[in-house]
């Protein structure tokens, strides 16, 4: 088939790009620049390349023609963010190409009541990257039911690989958790540390976009959480990060006003907004449907990405990994 992919140089389209080049498809790689992927190989060879600004031709109103002069069989959609830009894209597709699989989020479920979390009884979304996902999400499922575009949905959680830093224990990006942890030195955590986090490798996200495709029939008009098989809350992730060092986690517990304090506002702000939501889905659907099975642990998957960072310099640790 030919398979278009819009973000392929991304952290899920550096896995999934190579995945259908070795599986046989002619794959049409569409990028804003000419970033290189997380990800080498020869695949990357047989890939056509696109540049394209996607913000930039949605608000000119031609970025769905583009897509739609490419005559795919198969278009993957790994960066729509708006409802707009959904609609707009379905509407030109709709009769020209057989299968839109998009990519949405587990942030289309808002703070958990009962955990995991399926797709059945997934919370309402809170704030507006949710929200928006959670409306693509149902537009491509209205279309679907009614007749339309066959399309699927599928929500990873946070999606941690080799090449960008993961969402570490306290729920954010700051890179002195880390170090933090390495030395034995005190880890300010907001609460008790039993919030919960669901990250998954960008390769189990591709192996599950790669599957949809393949499983068309199955996968048409539903949506999928796609995580690995279990989910961390703080203070364990906290304490296996530590043991990655030989260490002990040595944590103390605060108020959410005080671990604020010693935060820069964009970090402070990740932590809230991944732990208020705390938590964890179930992927029983994807494996029934799809045959999808993680390859990679929660913890494997952060320790992978961890490791690299330390290895490019990005992360300064007093010590060297002991695992």
């Amino acid at each position: 088939m030919r398979i278009v992919v819009i973000g392929g140089s991304g952290h899920i389209g550096s896995f999934l790009v190579p995945r259908l080049v070795r599986a046989g498809h002619e794959v049409v790689s569409l990028s804003r620049g000419t970033s290189t992927p997380y990800t080498g190989g020869e695949e990357w060879s047989h890939v056509e390349r696109v540049i394209a600004d996607r913000e930039q031709e949605d608000r000119d109103g031609v970025f769905a023609d583009r897509i739609a002069r490419l005559r795919a069989d198969v278009v993957v959609d790994l960066l729509c963010f708006t409802l707009g830009s959904a609609t707009a894209l379905v509407e030109r597709l709709r009769g020209e190409t057989g299968h839109l699989v998009g990519c949405g989020s587990v942030w289309r479920a808002g703070p958990s009541t009962s955990l995991p979390i399926s797709e059945e009884d997934a919370p309402p979304p809170v704030g507006e990257y949710g929200i928006q996902k959670d409306r693509i999400a149902r537009l491509l499922a209205d279309e679907t039911a009614s007749g339309g575009l066959v399309t699927t949905t599928l929500h990873p959680g946070h999606i941690s690989g080799p090449g960008w830093a993961p969402i570490g224990p306290t729920g954010n990006l700051d890179p002195a958790v880390w170090s933090t942890l390495a030395a034995g030195e005190t880890l300010l955590v907001p609460g008790l540390g039993a919030e919960t986090m669901h990250h998954v490798h960008a390769d189990d996200v591709a192996q599950a976009f790669e599957l949809a495709i393949t499983h068309r029939d199955a996968a048409g008009g539903e949506d999928f959480f796609v995580t690995a098989a279990h989910g961390l809350n703080v203070r364990g992730y906290a304490e296996l990060a530590a043991g990655w060092f030989g260490r002990a986690a040595n944590l103390e517990h605060v108020s959410w006003e005080t671990f604020r304090e010693g935060l820069a506002p964009e970090h402070a702000e990740a932590s809230w907004e991944h732990l208020s939501r705390s938590q964890v889905f179930s992927v029983e659907r994807a494996r029934r449907l799809l045959g999808y099975e993680p390859r990679y642990s929660v913890v494997d998957t952060v320790r992978e990405s961890v490791r690299r960072l330390i290895d490019e310099g990005t992360v300064r640790v007093p010590q060297p990994m002991v695992v």
